[in-house]
């Protein structure tokens, strides 16, 4: 893999392992409902699925993580992670809030057509 993809790959893990910590530790704190635009209320009510939630994101960072650490062994690993993430991206945006879209299948896009351009 190119320097571009590794830093883009790891960028994209990093903001994984943040998704992580906002939703399974910061959920109904004013930082985590900032962040997702949640009253008290809603926060506290859905504390158990954001944890759940949080842990898949740890998944996809894992991953990442794992496919980077591999090298070259590690590509098809990383292109499925990405691919995952980019998929979770592009329903979150959906279903949830466009701006899942720029803030989490974007940088999977990008991340994915570098892996595939090394």
């Amino acid at each position: 893999m190119s320097t571009a993809a590794i830093v883009v790959v790891a960028l994209v893990a990093l903001l994984h392992v943040y998704i992580l910590v906002l939703e399974m530790f910061l959920w109904t704190t004013p930082r985590g409902r900032r962040a997702f635009g949640l009253t008290p209320e809603f926060a506290a009510a859905s504390k158990t699925l954001a944890a759940n939630q949080g842990l898949y994101n740890g998944f996809l960072a894992a991953g990442l993580a794992w496919g980077l650490v591999l090298g070259a062994a590690g590509v098809a690993v990383v292109k499925f992670f990405l691919l995952c993430v980019l998929v979770a991206g592009v329903f979150g945006a959906i279903t949830a809030s466009r701006k899942i879209l720029f803030v989490q299948a974007l940088p999977a896009a990008i991340g994915l057509i570098l892996v595939m351009l090394s």
